[in-house]
């Protein structure tokens, strides 16, 4: 429901507005903010009330696609000095980043991904079985060995989230919860308008940071962004005795042990995502096509309610087609509970000195996904005026910091500090699309 705050009609101008208050909306907004640009932040719900908030928190540049890697390189050193600059606390632990192989296959792999992380300047390693086992000492399971980057990191999604908010806020930023946007208008060829549930906002630039939703939006400008919906379930533990300071993950499960001592749990491979079919699925298909069969052992395909769903928000007389997105507010995805309790039994086969491990709550939530599995971000070369920082695929935590700070260079200063044009939006209908690299 909407807040009695957010019932009359809110700013009606700004410089740039940004769409989306997740933390890839709320870091750009921020990084504007602080060089003088009037931003309005909109959100059609709470402020990191999505993916932002329900992912594990991985900060990782081992094992990235080569594009991405010098990225994450500098994220990691913006993430170092991340809780200062906010000035909050943001549970950052640079505990690094283990990986474990279980077959002599993954091996090789890591020391390929470990040989391209070293022509980067990375620090990462591969571990003995030995050296795996020492590394976390209560993990009763064997493996052939690990990919290990010790400047690696985590830190809580939901409290970097805010603590980008908050800090865009205190510069000036205005930032309005539960106002949706249904469209943006042109004029001349050109954004000019943006319009909401609580009247238009007139700007002249428009950042899309709708994760999920983003496909949708920006169809109201005629442009068409290939991307799927992932659905993926986390469960997390009663506070556990220390087990390790890592990002873990392996065949079969990914742990962060968070300060309260909890363990989260996710599966990396057996299924680990679902993909609720829907009539969307039928778009892009070609595009989709490759990257599904080379990684369709990560995805469950489930069809059932979500389809339903979306053809009746489809038919003429429906509600959902004159405000796309009021069904969205504030929907919590559901988490499935065969997935958490597959991710508790294989966390206690590892670490069966724990005991009964309770699992204390669950959530879900959607993974934006491209077909390359690389964000589309950059300026829309035919739609002036309009930005996109979207289809993340998973990796949107993590590079935030970075890509908040490069929409502030290029909208405010005009050139970002890195080459992003292996990211442009264009690429799509340019078929200029590769398929990702498979070192994990």
């Amino acid at each position: 429901m909407t807040p009695a705050s957010a019932a009359g009609p809110g700013a009606s101008s700004a410089d740039v507005v940004v769409i989306g208050g997740g933390i890839v909306g709320c870091a750009s907004a921020y990084h504007l903010a602080r060089r003088g640009v009037r931003v309005l932040l909109l959100d059609k719900g709470r402020i990191g009330h999505e993916q932002s908030s329900r992912n594990m928190g991985a900060v990782r540049q081992q094992a990235r696609d080569p594009i991405e890697t010098p990225l994450m390189i500098e994220c990691v050193r913006l993430w170092e000095g991340l809780s200062r600059e906010l000035d909050a606390d943001i549970e950052w632990v640079q505990g690094g980043n283990l990986g474990l192989a279980a077959t002599t296959a993954e091996l090789e792999r890591f020391q390929r991904a470990r040989d391209l992380g070293r022509a980067f300047g990375l620090d990462c390693r591969v571990l003995s079985a030995d050296e795996v086992k020492a590394a976390i000492p209560r993990m009763a399971s064997s493996w052939q060995g690990g990919l290990y980057t010790p400047s690696d990191g985590h830190a809580s999604a939901p409290k970097t989230t805010r603590a980008f908010a908050d800090a865009a806020r205190r510069h000036g930023a205005v930032i309005e919860e539960y106002r949706a946007v249904e469209g943006i208008e042109l004029a001349a060829g050109r954004v000019a308008t943006v319009l909401t549930d609580r009247g238009p906002v007139r700007t002249s630039q428009v950042v899309c940071a709708a994760g999920a939703h983003s496909a949708r939006l920006i169809r109201t400008i005629g442009l068409d962004l290939p991307i799927r919906r992932v659905r993926s379930t986390v469960a997390e533990t009663e506070p556990l005795p220390a087990i390790t300071r890592a990002h873990v993950w392996g065949n079969g499960f990914v742990i962060r042990q968070v300060p309260s001592g909890r363990v989260q749990l996710n599966f990396h491979s057996s299924r680990a995502g679902e993909y609720d079919l829907t009539l969307e699925a039928l778009r892009h298909l070609r595009l989709f096509l490759p990257v599904f069969l080379r990684h369709r052992t990560l995805l469950r395909v489930r069809v059932g309610r979500p389809l339903l769903e979306d053809f009746g928000r489809r038919l003429p007389w429906s509600a959902a087609r004159r405000r796309p997105f009021a069904h969205t507010v504030d929907v919590e995805p559901p988490s499935n509970p065969d997935t958490v309790e597959r991710c508790r039994q294989t966390f206690l086969r590892h670490f069966p000195s724990l005991g009964d491990v309770k699992v204390e709550r669950t959530w879900a939530g959607v993974i934006d996904c491209t077909p390359d599995l690389l964000p589309a971000f950059g300026p829309v070369a035919d739609r002036p005026g309009f930005f996109v920082a979207t289809g993340f695929s998973g990796h949107g935590f993590a590079m935030a910091p970075l890509i908040g700070r490069l929409v502030g260079e290029w909208l405010a200063e005009g050139k970002p500090s890195f080459d992003l044009n292996p990211l442009r939006f264009a690429r799509f209908a340019e078929g200029d699309l590769r398929m990702p690299e498979n070192l994990i």
